[in-house]
């Protein structure tokens, strides 16, 4: 398959954004490829497409598969398998998230609860048994706040996020407590909007 000029762009991008995240680079393109062509693919078409080795198509999409990116899938008369992302950006954002926070931030939680947990920890500098508390009340406050935000619909998650200007906004007229407060009448419905 030959990729549009804002198709190749696109997953070109992709895969540098995701040696950022901390993705290889075949990684992110295989995804960025499935998700912008909205359809399934088979490993010989994508290797194809990409220019890359079809092994590392196939280890590729074994990566992609164990963070819930990617499922197989059959299609009639066709005998490959062939493999396709949701085509929901909002639906990738949630596994995203929970896969990260799954890999990455609670087993970080565990640890911390761990060396709190652990008589040794009296050893240690006051301060830093403080600076291990606050990490860990940080992560459980963000992890608490994304499994909330995850369980809402999209249009709702939708506009809790693009509150975050007006929330800043209202939050400055509270911090002037003391000088008129032309703005109290400020409600919840004012935050959400139309």
């Amino acid at each position: 398959m030959d990729l549009s000029p804002t198709f190749s762009r696109f997953v070109l991008h992709w895969g540098e954004m995701g040696t950022r995240w901390g993705v290889n680079r075949t990684v992110a393109q295989i995804h960025a490829l499935l998700y912008i062509t909205g359809r399934p693919m088979h490993a010989e078409e994508i290797a194809d497409t990409l220019e890359v080795a079809r092994s590392n198509v196939s280890n590729s999409l074994r990566e992609l598969q164990s963070w819930n990116l990617v499922k197989l899938v059959h299609l009639s008369g066709d005998r490959r398998d062939h493999f396709e992302t949701s085509t929901h950006v909002w639906e990738l954002l949630r596994t995203v998230v929970r896969e990260r926070q799954r890999r990455e931030i609670a087993p970080t939680i565990a640890v911390l609860r761990e060396l709190l947990a652990d008589p040794a920890i009296g050893k240690e500098p006051a301060a830093a048994k403080l600076r291990i508390r606050e990490t860990l009340e940080l992560l459980e406050t963000l992890t608490a706040w994304s499994d909330e935000m995850l369980k809402l619909d999209t249009e709702t998650l939708t506009k809790v996020l693009k509150l975050g200007a007006k929330i800043k906004k209202l939050l400055g007229s509270e911090e002037g407590a003391g000088k008129a407060r032309h703005k109290q009448d400020i409600t919840a419905a004012h935050l959400l909007g139309p």
